[in-house]
């Protein structure tokens, strides 16, 4: 009867310490793997912390080469902005302009989307639609669904500093396809919080050739051209694209490090909210280790 009485309270006790144990190793366990992820959330912060830096100066650099760039780009734009525009069927080229580099929030989200309510809307109307875009990330996002209606696609242009030439080659290519139709889809920078996703219709050589002579007299007679507009209208009209592309893309470059900046600076305070949770969690698992442990202690001391 002894005999079972001690073999009895031996074996609860035994099975308290193993519990014990059990429940310490667990709580190391645990203690550990916060701590290295709270070691992990740390390091992402500096990361994040320091893209958005890298950001801020390219940002001031790009936006330096936008405001030289773009006085050159206006005139030309505004000079074929008035030439009348009339509502017209056909097929449709759509040129998009995104970046080649992500994690820069929804900035290539939207020329994606964007691009796709052009496509479906021209297709639904019967009309025939194309696709060229300038930028890895436009490729990646309407390569899968919209495969087939690629012409050119332009990526890693940000390797090199974007210049008049690139464009220019980007223009040769265009021409070379003679669109019926031509639409542009591109972010335009406003200011360092905010950027637009515009889209909009440029005049093409085929536009032009249907269009009312009386109107467009009216339109070019304002401005002298030596030589003749009709001699130089060739290499004026292929001029304005390469104007067009190169102002959209400085404007696209300016955008996107500014979304960039604010990505990264959202992503730095939710690393500093997560780390904020860990180490809570942390201290809380790293107190009820204490606990158990002092409660052993003085149980142990009870029972000598």
């Amino acid at each position: 009867m002894l005999s079972a009485t001690l073999s009895g309270r031996f074996g609860a006790t035994q099975s308290a310490c193993a519990g014990a144990m059990q429940m310490q190793s667990r709580n190391a366990a645990s203690l550990k793997s916060v701590k290295i992820r709270m070691r992990s959330v740390t390091n992402i912060q500096k990361i994040t912390k320091a893209m958005k830096m890298v950001a801020a100066a390219k940002l001031r650099r790009d936006e330096k080469t936008m405001r030289e760039g773009l006085p050159f780009v206006t005139p030309v734009s505004n000079l074929f902005a008035r030439l009348p525009r009339e509502e017209r069927s056909g097929p449709c080229t759509l040129l998009a302009v995104s970046s080649d580099k992500g994690m820069c929030g929804g900035i290539n989200s939207y020329i994606g989307k964007a691009s796709r309510n052009i496509i479906n809307d021209e297709e639904a109307k019967g009309n025939q639609a194309k696709f060229m875009c300038i930028g890895g990330k436009g490729v990646a996002v309407m390569k899968r669904l919209y495969g087939d209606r690629f012409t050119y696609s332009f990526e890693d242009v940000s390797k090199l500093k974007f210049t008049h030439g690139i464009a220019s080659i980007i223009a040769d290519k265009l021409v070379s396809t003679n669109p019926d139709r031509l639409k542009l889809v591109s972010n335009r920078f406003k200011n360092m919080a905010v950027y637009e996703t515009t889209s909009q219709d440029l005049a093409t050589l085929k536009g032009v050739q249907e269009m009312n002579r009386a109107e467009w007299s009216k339109a070019m007679d304002v401005y002298s051209f030596e030589p003749s507009i009709y001699e130089v209208w060739q290499d004026l009209h292929e001029f304005y694209y390469g104007a067009v592309i190169y102002g959209a893309q400085l404007e696209s470059s300016t955008s996107e490090q500014s979304a960039r900046m604010a990505a990264m600076e959202n992503a730095s305070k939710n690393a500093g909210e997560m780390l904020e949770k860990l180490s809570m969690v942390y201290n809380r698992a790293r107190q009820a280790k204490i606990t158990t442990e002092l409660c052993e202690i003085i149980s142990g001391a009870s029972a000598v």
